[in-house]
């Protein structure tokens, strides 16, 4: 589905984002946009969707944003059905759909609160990519599936057990579809980011104490931003990472090696 020159030509091909219509995941939509990749965001948010789908069109390809709550298996199975409507197929698939916890001590988390969070980031990112994976299989040409995981999976996270448990479970599901998938064209992987300025994790990285100790671990010198993850978006979507699957890649500035 690509220029055989240029491999991060995405002329023809297919890209659903969840969680696409803001921060990391409207990033990669744009890129894979700007690549020539039609493209179909989900999410919770009406108006939001749709701001970021007139931002998409602006690329000049094909756009559609669908609400979808992906922790609902009916409206995933919906939403996929719609998306392959207006599309005719799905090649790459970005499972970025992802809450935050309120930031509870662990000996004071109720379940319904860790359930809360397990439901969107780990049971919405299998129920997405069995979705886009079934679609794969059926149009039997590979594809690409990609989880947005965190740091917070590799690192402790204080009052966040429900995300960094979501997360971490996250890259060992990706490693496993992989592995079964591989016979299909299906390649499969994870991307970690660090500290990136969204709206998420503004409120965070905008408090004087967090700057003040984590800035200067950073290597780089400064927060990430969401378009720091468009080019990775479009290699991982491309031919040019056919041999790349059961990955993790992180992204950080260099904050976890420093």
């Amino acid at each position: 589905m690509s220029n055989e020159s240029n491999p991060f030509d995405l002329t023809g091909h297919v890209a659903l984002v969840t969680g696409g219509n803001s921060g990391i995941g409207l990033a990669m939509a744009g890129a894979l946009a700007a690549a020539g990749a039609g493209v179909c965001v989900w999410g919770t948010n009406a108006e939001r969707n749709e701001k970021a789908a007139r931002e998409l069109e602006a690329h000049g390809g094909k756009v559609l944003a669908v609400r979808c709550d992906v922790g609902d298996e009916e409206q995933v199975e919906a939403a996929m059905a719609r998306t392959v409507e207006e599309f005719g197929r799905v090649d790459s698939c970005f499972a970025n759909a992802g809450i935050g916890g309120v930031g509870s001590r662990f000996l004071e988390t109720d379940l319904s609160e860790f359930r809360r969070v397990t439901r969107v980031d780990l049971d919405g990112a299998f129920l997405t990519l069995r979705a886009a994976a079934k679609q794969m299989v059926a149009q039997g040409e590979g594809g690409s599936l990609v989880g947005t995981s965190s740091l917070a999976a590799r690192q402790g996270q204080p009052r966040g057990q429900a995300y960094a448990a979501s997360k971490g479970a996250l890259i060992s599901m990706i490693k496993s579809i992989a592995i079964e998938l591989a016979r299909h064209g299906i390649r499969a992987n994870a991307v970690l980011p660090g500290w990136v300025s969204t709206p998420l994790a503004d409120p965070v990285l905008e408090s004087e104490g967090f700057q003040r100790k984590v800035l200067p671990r950073m290597p780089v010198g400064r927060w990430g931003r969401p378009d720091d993850f468009g080019a990775l978006a479009v290699y991982l979507a491309s031919p040019a990472s056919a041999f790349h699957t059961a990955d993790a890649l992180t992204v950080d500035g260099g904050y976890v090696n420093f």
